[in-house]
């Protein structure tokens, strides 16, 4: 217990004794004492109490130690620290958030150390705490372990491991924040050594910012959280995306025609595409997408023109089985960045009515409804629809074309979607909400295109202006 109730006491000579002189104190109710050979010995220990009880610190009862010195010996390393706190993290983090965190903190751990001598190299030590530091599996016992702890890693996982545990700073070390510059500096670089996007180095940093965060005021292993106080700001990057490689509508059209005409599969994942396009929905809630989720008008001569709607509500990102509890290769889970249970309504048009309506005809739905699954009715994985996807980028995309990096993945198409809305001049707000978007991020990332909107609305407004100015 720590408490600022302490005497300091006279140093006294006990005759007789190998160390003569005592220094003795009080914490609270519990006398301590230590002896020394000499006396300066004993003045220097004296002087540093004194020091410590002159700048206001508390003292801990059972040690009689300063507060600061009782952290400095009780300190776990970085390394030790930081792998306790993705066990605590791991049981309620989704499977996306626990990949995240331990890239981070696989970045940032190399950088945490007190020499470099010796190190391995760098990609194997990343890997080592990527996969088998940072990331937990279920003991015998059934209890999250360290991946390390419970299966036998390879000789040069093994010895990375032990080189970062032997050499890595102690928690109470970054009381001095620059110790942090080279790792957030770390953060911010690609392993090639480019500049990582703005989105990125902000998702890192943040994990940073957290697992110090926890360090102050759940652990108390530091007095401040020191990142505030690093001078740092990451390099300028450009989120916003590059619409010279963004598809217009007659090429995002041709290159859906050639996903359906590139064989059974590509027939089956020709309303998948429709999807990524006509609603701009992410892969991760199309594969989630369920028969009872489509609000689809009759298919009759009258409704040929009518919009449908999609209630969407859950999504399967794909992540690997390292990060999920089952060890499926996605996780399943609410809408990003939302609630769980919250839905977002997407309303469909035509095309992509006739498209849905044609495809649960033709290939009917899974045991659980989801209109878009793997042979054997699993996810759909995206090494599948990257694949088909090539394809249909190479039958109709020309030489150049295909080396500019046009339409360079399926995901593309959901930039083309949502630009086709920014341009028909839909409100931004309403783009957001389709898109599943905050007004920040559309912004954000349709800066160019939004600033072409704003000008033809300012037409407009300086339009109505005129007329009202005329007698």
């Amino acid at each position: 217990m720590l408490t600022y109730d302490v005497d300091i006491w006279s140093i006294r000579k006990r005759a007789g004794r190998p160390k003569p002189w005592e220094l003795r104190w009080r914490v609270g109710d519990r006398p301590h004492s230590r002896s020394f050979k000499l006396k300066p010995q004993a003045d220097g220990r004296r002087a540093e109490l004194m020091t410590a009880l002159r700048d206001h610190q508390q003292f801990d009862e059972e040690t009689g130690l300063p507060a600061a010195e009782l952290l400095a010996r009780t300190s776990p390393s970085w390394y030790e620290h930081v792998t306790n706190y993705v066990l605590m993290k791991w049981p309620q983090a989704a499977a996306k958030h626990r990949a995240s965190i331990a890239e981070a903190l696989a970045v940032v751990t190399p950088m945490l150390v007190t020499s470099r001598r010796g190190a391995p190299n760098e990609v194997v030590l990343r890997a080592a705490l990527y996969q088998w530091a940072f990331r937990a599996v279920r003991n015998p016992e059934a209890v999250w372990m360290p991946r390390y702890t419970v299966e036998e890693p390879p000789p040069e996982i093994s010895a990375a491991l032990e080189w970062v545990a032997a050499h890595s700073i102690k928690v109470k070390d970054l009381e001095d924040p620059t110790l942090l510059r080279p790792a957030l500096e770390a953060l911010s670089l690609r392993m090639d050594g480019a500049r990582a996007a703005e989105n990125t180095v902000r998702r890192k940093r943040m994990v940073l910012s957290n697992v110090l965060r926890y360090t102050v005021e759940e652990k108390g292993l530091l007095t401040a959280n020191p990142l505030p106080r690093v001078d740092w700001t990451p390099p300028e990057s450009e989120d916003e995306i590059d619409f010279r490689y963004v598809p217009g509508p007659d090429v995002a059209r041709a290159l859906l025609g050639a996903v359906r005409d590139s064989g059974p599969r590509g027939k089956h994942l020709h309303a998948f595409f429709g999807c990524l396009y006509y609603a701009a929905m992410r892969p991760g809630e199309i594969v989630a997408l369920k028969e009872s989720d489509c609000t689809l008008p009759p298919a009759s001569p009258e409704a040929v023109k009518d919009w449908g709607e999609l209630l969407l509500g859950e999504s399967r990102p794909e992540v690997g089985g390292g990060w999920t509890n089952d060890g499926a290769s996605y996780d399943t889970r609410g809408l990003k960045r939302r609630k769980r249970g919250a839905t977002r309504a997407v309303p469909i048009p035509p095309v992509l009515v006739h498209l849905l309506r044609e495809h649960i005809s033709r290939f009917g739905t899974a045991d659980d409804g989801r209109l878009f699954r793997a042979a054997r009715g699993g996810r759909v994985a995206s090494t599948e629809y990257c694949d088909i996807w090539e394809g249909a980028r190479k039958a109709v995309l020309t030489r150049q074309e295909l080396k500019s990096g046009l339409a360079a993945v399926p995901y593309s198409l959901r930039h083309a979607g949502v630009s086709l809305w920014i341009k028909s001049g839909v409100d931004p707000a309403e783009v957001a909400a389709r898109a599943g978007h905050s007004i920040a991020v559309l912004y954000r990332f349709y800066a160019k295109i939004l600033k072409g909107g704003q000008q033809h609305s300012n037409n407009l407004i300086a339009q109505a202006l005129d007329e009202g100015e005329q007698p």
